[in-house]
């Protein structure tokens, strides 16, 4: 492969034009010049519209399918961030035409569906990536560091916490409160992933009590208590909920990761990279001494745009993304284990959902 051919940007179709994926537009996309973005889709005709006038676009670079744009750009992969029934059949039409895949969280709903997509793309040799963007923080992956390196010794418990007010609009005015399963698929697929990520661990079972206040405008769970098991004994708690009234966490919460020897705290994602923290305190006892700051090193691109900049590379022969479709299959079983849990009241097996070439 020649040079010019490594060095020039990916031609991106964008699909699914909503809030979010103009959100996309204005923050994610334009800091990645490895891409370059040719056309955008929406079958939604209104919402098309729209996007066509907040980008300014000319009528040659929007279309209501993935297949008149294929027809008409020289597109080399797909940026899926429709609505998540949307993921995997777009994901792939993409991939049969032979276009690379990043596809926005959660990938699916349960892990059957979405091993279609990562089976498909195996297959075809095509890069599938999931974007887990908490993963692209300074904080997250100075916890991951410090926990790989035995900085509190031999773990002992996890706890994170989300908290957030998102209760102010009216019924009908905010599309959020009929998600299906507005914190379980919405939110804590992020934190599930973190877990993963941070205590390099996947999850054996769950435990989930979901809440739904009789005041609560969301048609699904506003609020949840999860217990997950993790490989080699390990246990987890995660408390979220779209309706506190605590003080509000920034997007990925407040995570304590205790061991042997010590404790780790970190949260991020805010509005600022300011935001981002991690502390450590290493001892035992009631000599255990105060936390303190951890640097953190000054990142390049970080959350989505990081994670598109990884698809760039790996179709221009780089590594592979750290999060494929099928490293995130664990992730997607964790997450469908807790709505499973939540409905029927037990604890729930995730291993059961999983294909045996992940859990080996």
């Amino acid at each position: 492969m020649s040079d010019d051919a490594t060095t020039t940007p990916v031609r991106l179709v964008h699909v699914g034009l909503g809030n979010w994926g103009l959100d996309w537009e204005a923050n994610a996309v334009p800091p990645v010049a490895e891409v370059e973005r040719v056309a955008v889709v929406d079958g939604h005709a209104p919402t098309l519209r729209a996007a066509q006038e907040r980008l300014g676009l000319p009528d040659d670079r929007c279309f209501s399918s993935l297949a008149e744009a294929f027809a008409a750009v020289d597109a080399e992969a797909v940026l899926v961030t429709a609505p998540m029934v949307a993921h995997v059949p777009l994901a792939i039409e993409a991939l049969d035409a032979g276009k690379h895949v990043l596809v926005e969280k959660p990938f699916a709903g349960t892990v059957a569906e979405a091993r279609t997509a990562v089976e498909l793309a195996e297959e075809r040799g095509l890069v599938l990536q999931v974007s887990q963007n908490y993963r692209f923080r300074p904080a997250a992956q100075a916890a991951r560091r410090l926990v790989a390196e035995g900085a509190v010794g031999e773990l002992s418990v996890v706890h994170a916490d989300f908290r957030r007010w998102d209760h102010d609009a009216a019924v009908g005015d905010s599309r959020h409160y009929a998600f299906p399963h507005p914190l379980l698929y919405d939110m804590a697929i992020h934190h599930f992933d973190l877990l993963r990520m941070v205590t390099g661990r996947d999850a054996v079972s769950v435990y989930a009590k979901v809440t739904d206040p009789s005041w609560s405008k969301y048609e699904e769970e506003a609020a949840a208590v999860v217990v997950v098991e993790l490989e080699g004994g390990l246990v987890a708690s995660y408390r979220g909920s779209w309706v506190s009234q605590a003080p509000q966490t920034t997007w990925d919460g407040e995570w304590s990761v205790e061991g042997r020897d010590g404790r780790i705290t970190f949260t991020g994602r805010g509005a600022t990279l300011e935001e981002e923290q991690v502390e450590l305190r290493v001892g035992h006892g009631p000599d255990r001494g105060a936390l303190e700051p951890v640097e953190l090193p000054a990142p390049g691109l970080v959350g989505r745009a990081a994670g598109l900049q990884q698809l760039a590379r790996a179709v221009r022969g780089g590594p592979p993304p750290e999060v494929t479709g099928r490293s995130n299959l664990a992730s997607v079983a964790l997450m469908e284990a807790a709505v499973r849990s939540a409905a029927s009241g037990r604890v729930e097996d995730v291993e059961q959902v999983l294909p045996a070439e992940v859990l080996s």
